[in-house]
């Protein structure tokens, strides 16, 4: 049996992507993905299936900004690869790390070996106007860690970060099929 899970990505992820006339095949690597579980099902008992979908898609698209965040050389664009994975190849996330205060999303999974020529279902993208908004993110983000000793400060770049990621996510991302690929905007 398979999975369909969101992997979230950056757009020079896609660079490796194998396009034939019948499939984009990518290679996904041990990670963190989003898939509907039985975790986000129970969070969520009054949503369908298309809904806790959009959900776990939406979380992976979070991810998709911290990795962007993590790589200043790819493009300012949120991504999520929906692909289909054999059950075996994915686990739950478990419990957190000790030290680490953030609890897993309900939809939080883990890729746990990596699997080859996995053909890519489709992909959602920022539009390349979005990188202005993520760069500000970025920013925002970057002076809240120069400022976390002077309070005021603080505040005032908090309330940028909550600006600019509100902007973030108040943005559609952009549904490609997996043979339009090779169209997918660059910012």
């Amino acid at each position: 049996m398979h999975m369909r899970i969101y992997v979230p990505a950056t757009l020079d992820e896609l660079d490796a992507v194998t396009h034939a006339p019948d499939a984009a095949r990518w290679t996904v690597a041990p990670r963190r993905a989003h898939a509907v579980t039985a975790e986000l099902e129970q969070a969520l008992p009054e949503e369908d299936a298309e809904g806790l979908e959009y959900v776990a898609l939406l979380n992976a698209a979070d991810d998709s900004l911290a990795l962007v965040a993590g790589r200043p050389a790819a493009p300012h664009q949120r991504v999520v690869v929906t692909v289909e994975v054999p059950d075996a190849a994915v686990a739950p996330l478990g419990d957190p790390a000790p030290g680490d205060d953030d609890e897993p999303v309900a939809s939080e999974v883990q890729v746990t070996r990596t699997v080859d020529d996995v053909a890519i279902v489709c992909v959602h993208v920022d539009e390349a106007e979005a990188a202005a908004d993520i760069a500000d993110v970025l920013a925002a983000a970057d002076e809240e860690s120069d400022s976390e000793d002077v309070a005021e400060v603080g505040e005032e770049s908090d309330t940028a970060l909550d600006d600019a990621l509100q902007r973030v996510t108040d943005r559609d991302l952009l549904w490609y099929d997996w043979s339009e690929l090779r169209d997918v905007p660059r910012a």
